[in-house]
């Protein structure tokens, strides 16, 4: 079974192209991911406005496991920081777990004949068919049936996919309906405060890497 990243990371990739459709920041997507994840397994708690690991042993895939050892060998640290730094290099770790998976093929292409593209297909569309379905019915109902789909909406909404994973339906509407779901009843208090950490800490990321941008291209 594909996991909570993978999963987003299916929806932020277009199915066409290959590419990031997310607009640059599914990195830190993927972190807050990781964060949703490694709380739902029992590994992380989020306390006293800090991200803490309460259980070191292995969730079995690579890709978590090796995040929650790096945060297991750091100092509790505010959940955007943690967001920040599990976030780097991430992407392309994902990447290659679903093409070893067999879920995606990597194709290399030249634009303009000159400079290298990499593209992402789907290789075995059912994951991320999944995916869509069970977030789409949840945004029908405005509830997930699962933490795992309420999970995702939590993210989708943080990283303002709601184009890119529903393009068919209106986006405010559709956000609107991700924001119910993402707000909607959690299994239990401390599940509840690691989700409301996971969205705020991706979205001040986001909002962080975005000034630092807009900076950097005026200087």
């Amino acid at each position: 079974m594909t996991t909570l990243v993978e999963e987003l990371l299916l929806l932020a990739f277009d199915d066409t192209t290959g590419r990031d459709r997310s607009g640059g920041h599914l990195e830190l997507g993927l972190a807050g991911a990781i964060v949703l994840e490694l709380t739902m397994a029992g590994r992380l708690d989020v306390a006293d406005k800090k991200v803490r690991v309460i259980d070191t042993s292995p969730v079995g895939d690579p890709v978590l496991d090796g995040r929650l050892a790096a945060i297991a060998a750091d100092k509790p640290r505010a959940p955007k920081s943690v967001v920040e730094r599990t976030a780097k290099g991430l992407k392309q770790a994902v990447l290659a777990a679903l093409v070893a998976d067999g879920v995606l093929r990597h194709r290399r292409d030249t634009a303009l004949g000159i400079f290298p593209v990499h593209r992402y297909l789907p290789n075995d569309p059912a994951a991320e068919a999944d995916a869509r379905a069970r977030l789409g019915a949840a945004v029908d109902a405005g509830e997930a049936a699962d933490a795992r789909t309420a999970a995702l909406a939590v993210l989708v909404y943080a990283l303002r996919l709601e184009r890119v994973a529903f393009p068919g339906r209106k986006a405010g509407p559709t956000r609107k309906a991700l924001k119910a779901v993402a707000e909607g009843s959690w299994a239990g208090e401390a599940t509840r405060q690691a989700v409301d950490a996971a969205q705020a800490a991706v979205m001040a990321a986001v909002i962080a890497a975005t000034a630092a941008a807009t900076a950097a291209g005026g200087s």
